[in-house]
């Protein structure tokens, strides 16, 4: 497994951002994209340009447009036109796409879950035309309904597994996830996070698309929290293991969302992932 770094973690110029990424040691870089970055082949370029020379790869992008992800049938047209550029882009690149899609509906017989079939057979398409995959971050379902709707599609979607997301979230075991959609893993996100209490993931993923996450902790009391990594639920030295049982060798990307110090966090991540990563070499099946 390599170690990828999602640098607007950073908060500062994407080259920068490139640069400390490969100073603290990780293998590739992810980054976000936004207009100003993937409408702008010169852009891209020396982007590209930055991390050859410093001798890391652009190994994903992130795909976020906002709203319910895929959940609304009007706004798709836009959205999966939209994501066919991102696609080109990666593609070229050689790089994983990967996002948000909304939360799948509980009713697989619903006009909505429908919906969102449709809308990932479509993503599935781009993305196997320009030479790529869309990973879905996991968070909002449980492993086995993120399961069930990869059954309904055709090929060119998987999984970027989000641990801390599963836990925060759904207060879901990693290792439990590796399990369930080991086959269908196509990148993940190294993060952190405690689950304090129950909540409903349908009402806390339409929070952050309304912009009233805020409101809604002010209302249930806080539910759970990013960590650094190695401080919080996720169990890593088990999660690791599975991920290796089940022959993932792609990319441990580091998120660091919150925290006042994320370059410090960022590095101390490598660090981390890189001692667990040689810890399990010396375990074998």
């Amino acid at each position: 497994m390599k170690i990828g770094v999602l640098i607007n973690s950073y908060r500062c110029a994407l080259e920068e951002a490139i640069s400390k990424a490969a100073e603290a040691g990780a293998d590739g870089v992810q980054f976000y994209a936004n207009a100003d970055v993937i409408d702008e082949p010169q852009k891209m370029a020396e982007l590209k340009q930055v991390a050859d020379d410093c001798g890391v790869t652009i190994s994903a992008l992130v795909a976020e447009l906002g709203g319910h992800g895929f959940q609304i049938a009007a706004e798709n047209p836009a959205k999966l036109e939209r994501m066919k550029t991102v696609f080109d882009v990666a593609g070229k690149l050689g790089a994983v796409v990967t996002g948000h899609i909304g939360t799948v509906p509980q009713d697989e017989n619903s006009a909505d879950y429908a919906v969102m079939v449709d809308a990932m057979n479509s993503l599935g398409q781009s993305a196997r035309n320009a030479g790529t995959v869309f990973g879905i971050e996991t968070g909002p379902e449980t492993p086995e309904a993120l399961l069930n709707l990869l059954h309904h599609t055709q090929g060119g979607v998987g999984v970027n597994l989000d641990p801390a997301n599963l836990m925060m979230v759904q207060g879901c075991n990693a290792v439990h996830a590796v399990e369930v959609l080991h086959e269908h893993i196509v990148y993940t996100h190294a993060k952190d996070g405690v689950h304090y209490r129950d909540c409903d993931a349908v009402r806390v993923y339409d929070a952050f698309a309304r912009g009233g996450f805020e409101q809604l902790q002010a209302e249930t009391g806080k539910l759970f929290a990013e960590t650094p990594l190695g401080e919080g639920a996720v169990y890593f030295p088990a999660y690791l293991a599975a991920l290796r049982r089940y022959g993932y060798d792609g990319y441990l990307t580091i998120e660091r969302e919150t925290g006042d110090d994320p370059q410090k966090d960022i590095t101390l991540a490598v660090e981390f992932l890189k001692k667990q990563l040689e810890m399990q070499k010396t375990i074998t099946y």
